[in-house]
């Protein structure tokens, strides 16, 4: 049976940003149901190396699939694999640098979506990388943004990211000088950086603020503080066993008692109405993800589906 293969520039031409937020919704709205299964990434190690690999199940598109990518010192290279419910055959080999990024920002704008005020028209991003761009991307779709603030520690990496992000979506997108103008009585607040420790003060956040963290998966790694979490009337994670593997931002707080995880709440079931995200128009939101395979395996169906579609041929025997 041939098996369809997608290039990162069969992704990026087949997919865009609202299709993956609503695909990306209906995926966790199906693991509330049960009709969806997530394995949390695990990690094999050797000099120089790592390889990271996690799988879901997505019966309600009758498929099951894996991504799988690298990480050295150079470079990381990412694949998402499918296979047919039924038969168990692989049916798509995808190219997943893309589609890893695409589905990052989806599963915020859900996030956003349920979680932010209504009416921001403003928020602050720290992180001015690959990632980051999603993330702006996401948001912008889901809430009236007109203005954005991005800071990273490189003057000319953000300098040029806030220009080709404000004409790419029309927007306002203003450079700043310190971490604390990108999150300062913002209403939105999103990290998606590489950093091992928190890039802002909690104490800067306004009453009412939703704040994203997601650049970090390794457990001694950690964008947010203790006094973010503190402050945090509703706390949501993409996955609560996943991000007990792997979130690290709530390290410092399990370990001075001023955080447990009874007080997280799943996505899927926020999505699902079975729990609140949030409390009241004051309260100080949290999203923490990690990244799961069935956000990836969620978007390769819609991949398969879209390749079809447009007549995207490609196979390997």
């Amino acid at each position: 049976m041939p098996l369809l293969y997608l290039t990162e520039d069969d992704v990026a031409g087949l997919l865009d940003m609202r299709t993956a937020i609503d695909a990306v919704e209906e995926a966790f709205r199906r693991l509330a149901a049960g009709e969806a299964m997530n394995v949390p990434r695990v990690r094999a190690t050797a000099p120089g190396i790592v390889l990271h690999s996690m799988s879901a199940a997505a019966g309600y598109l009758g498929l099951v699939g894996w991504k799988n990518y690298t990480t050295t010192r150079g470079a990381a290279r990412f694949h998402v694999g499918l296979y047919d419910q039924q038969t168990g055959a692989p049916v798509a080999l995808l190219e997943a640098d893309h589609l890893g990024r695409l589905r990052t920002g989806a599963t915020t704008g859900v996030a956003t979506e349920w979680m932010a005020p209504a009416d921001a028209h403003e928020m602050g991003l720290l992180g001015a990388g690959r990632q980051a761009a999603t993330q702006l991307a996401a948001v912008a779709l889901v809430r009236p943004i007109r203005r954005a603030f991005v800071y990273c520690r490189n003057e000319q990496r953000r300098s040029d990211f806030a220009e080709r992000m404000a004409a790419e979506l029309s927007i306002e997108v203003t450079p700043v000088d310190r971490p604390r103008d990108a999150a300062a009585d913002l209403p939105i607040v999103i990290a998606a950086t590489n950093s091992r420790e928190p890039v802002f003060d909690g104490e800067w956040l306004a009453e009412g603020a939703y704040v994203a963290a997601v650049g970090s998966n390794w457990p001694q790694r950690a964008e947010i503080d203790d006094t973010t979490i503190r402050r945090a009337d509703n706390i949501v994670c993409d996955q609560i066993a996943a991000c007990q593997a792997e979130a690290g931002d709530f390290a410092d707080s399990l370990e001075k008692g001023t955080f447990a995880w009874s007080r997280a709440v799943e996505l899927a079931d926020v999505v699902a109405g079975r729990a609140v995200a949030r409390s009241r128009p004051e309260s100080v939101t949290l999203f923490k993800s990690v990244g799961l395979a069935i956000e990836d395996v969620a978007l390769g169906g819609k991949l398969l589906e879209l390749a079809r579609r447009n007549g995207v041929s490609m196979t390997i025997e």
